[in-house]
């Protein structure tokens, strides 16, 4: 396949989203998908009621109820921390790790780096332990040309989905690993909400992508 020929990818962004990734990300995590999709055209892109109504296939008065219980859901959740991730100096060398035996399809090396009780959330499809999931034959039959690549997302450190696109890769998604005792103990992968990478500051891939 063709490599990222950059070593930084600065996605395009609007003014009114510049800098909320984590926002985006908090709010991908604590709404539902009817109540997130409207919080979010809403508060993030802006659009009118109207316009939310005909995107989701509700009334005014619905994408208005909706509104009110995303929000205030949002209120009583606990905020996005900051995070110490770029800290673990584990991190780095199994995200490399994982990238590459991904990309290589190489589950079961990749498996070596996973703890046995470790936890997958796959936004809007599935939450539970990796062990019970299909998640990486899920990844084999998926029709986008894709690959990982090492990166870091408003700073923090990553692996990026890419997408094949006319003559280049470029980033679609992302997914976070946290990483205890050079093992990974948990998964949140966000393939299906590719707009949390056009929601960032800044998307950065590695050069080695």
């Amino acid at each position: 396949m063709a490599s990222v020929a950059a070593s930084e990818v600065t996605m395009p962004t609007e003014p009114a989203i510049l800098g909320i990734g984590k926002a985006v990300e908090h709010l991908v995590l604590t709404l539902p998908p009817k109540e997130r999709a409207c919080v979010l055209l809403k508060d993030v892109f802006d659009y009118t009621l109207e316009e939310i109504a005909e995107l989701v296939e509700s009334t005014v008065g619905g994408v208005k109820a909706a509104l009110k219980r995303g929000r205030s859901k949002l209120a009583a959740s606990p905020g996005p921390v900051k995070s110490s991730r770029t800290a673990n100096p584990d991190l780095a060398r199994v995200l490399h790790l994982y990238v590459e035996r991904f990309n290589n399809r190489d589950w079961n090396s990749l498996r070596e780096l996973i703890s046995a009780d470790a936890r997958l959330r796959v936004t809007d499809a599935f939450a539970g332990k990796l062990a019970d999931a299909p998640y990486f034959r899920n990844y084999e039959r998926w029709s986008m040309p894709w690959r990982m690549a090492v990166g870091e997302v408003d700073g923090e450190p990553v692996v990026i989905i890419l997408q094949r696109g006319a003559d280049t890769w470029t980033p679609y998604s992302m997914v976070r690993l946290d990483v205890i005792e050079n093992h990974i103990d948990s998964i949140v992968d966000y393939a299906h909400c590719p707009w949390v990478i056009e929601a960032a500051a800044s998307v950065t891939v590695s050069a080695r992508a």
